[in-house]
């Protein structure tokens, strides 16, 4: 009895661990779209956004085709990469056929990129390496900059600051120089949001916590990577800081071990209303 009893745990752990792994192949297109509450004032330009983060292609189960074939037909301006892409340089060549989806996909603003914890423990030389890769391929990479993009003849500051984790982070070098516009941020690590009340943005875009990959029962892990977001909740989805929008997403792969529970590898597709001047709201799904 106790022999069949323990025959019976260990499947079903082993059942558990199959599903949390098969959960890993399971990508999630989310869709958020940022408007006026009053939707009679949607007017202006629009700006649509793909954004994936945390690849972590040491532990991916997303292909470079499914990947393609799941954004194939969208429309998509710019794409936003924001972080832990590898941290082995052996995965350097793994990158680059993603990096050709990237490029097939045709955004017409092309795509930025920001780096993350897991990019940092490369040695210098490696990461030379990752970050000319991601150059080579029509990456823009910013480590606390910006840059001036024009749509429809309004002015969007791309502003890149670097991985809060690692304190690498600098708001003042980030911001140097912007003037008026629309202030769109990439980042790695939302933990920055906290400290950014007197820095404004109108939508911040990050990653790190991969939606608790196991959030079963609860993401008591992430502790360690953010204590008060955990707190407040603030693990996965649109959020709201001090009335300023962000989006912490799920990450496209996962570390440590290649399972999800309560969690699944995601893209998002964000359509942005540049002319924002009151809070926004959200209308997400999935597909």
């Amino acid at each position: 009895m106790i022999l069949f009893f323990f025959i019976l745990v260990f499947l079903s752990i082993l059942l558990l661990f199959y599903r949390a792994y098969q959960n890993t192949h399971k990508v999630t297109l989310n869709k958020v779209h940022l408007s006026h509450i009053d939707s009679d004032q949607l007017q202006g330009p629009h700006l649509n956004i793909l954004h994936i983060s945390d690849m972590h292609l040491e532990k991916i189960s997303v292909s470079p085709e499914q990947l393609y074939n799941k954004l194939a037909g969208e429309k998509i301006d710019l794409i936003a990469l924001t972080g832990d892409y590898l941290d082995k340089k052996r995965s350097i060549p793994k990158l680059i056929p993603y990096l050709n989806v990237f490029n097939k996909l045709n955004p017409c603003y092309g795509v930025y990129v920001v780096f993350g914890n897991h990019d940092y423990k490369l040695k210098q030389t490696d990461f030379e390496r990752l970050r000319n890769t991601l150059e080579l391929h029509g990456c823009k990479t910013l480590q606390n900059e910006n840059e001036t993009i024009m749509v429809e003849g309004s002015p969007v500051h791309i502003i890149g600051i670097d991985d809060l984790h690692t304190k690498r982070s600098n708001l003042q070098s980030s911001y140097k120089g912007l003037r008026d516009g629309y202030h769109l941020v990439l980042t790695h690590d939302p933990n920055i949001v906290l400290s950014m009340k007197d820095w404004h943005f109108d939508y911040l875009l990050s990653g790190h916590f991969h939606g608790g990959q196991i959030y079963w029962p609860k993401p008591y892990h992430l502790a360690k990577l953010g204590r008060k977001m955990m707190q407040m909740n603030m693990i996965k989805g649109l959020h709201y800081h001090e009335d300023k929008p962000f989006y912490i997403s799920e990450g496209l792969g996962q570390t440590s071990i290649n399972i999800r529970l309560g969690s699944r590898p995601e893209i998002t597709l964000h359509q942005l209303s540049l002319n924002i001047k009151m809070r926004e709201k959200e209308v997400q799904t999935a597909v």
